[in-house]
């Protein structure tokens, strides 16, 4: 069972470490809607007790927040 755990835990780090790459040519409104997409979609799963409906709602809705954010006004 530890041998498990330590597996799942490498492999989420290596997703984390992968998705930062993945931002560094990305524009700023980009990078927000990435942001808050995945802040909605854990606020989502969070707040539906982990219901995939929940959890993608969430993730449009922080998708569209994140979007609309603009650092200039």
């Amino acid at each position: 069972m530890k041998t498990l755990q330590n597996f799942a835990l490498s492999a989420l780090i290596a997703g984390i470490l992968l998705g930062l790459a993945g931002c560094s040519g990305m524009s700023r409104q980009d990078t927000n809607t990435a942001i808050g997409a995945g802040a909605g979609a854990i606020g989502g799963a969070i707040l539906t007790g982990g219901s995939t409906t929940g959890t993608v709602g969430g993730a449009i809705v922080g998708g569209v927040i994140g979007h609309e954010i603009d650092d200039s006004k």
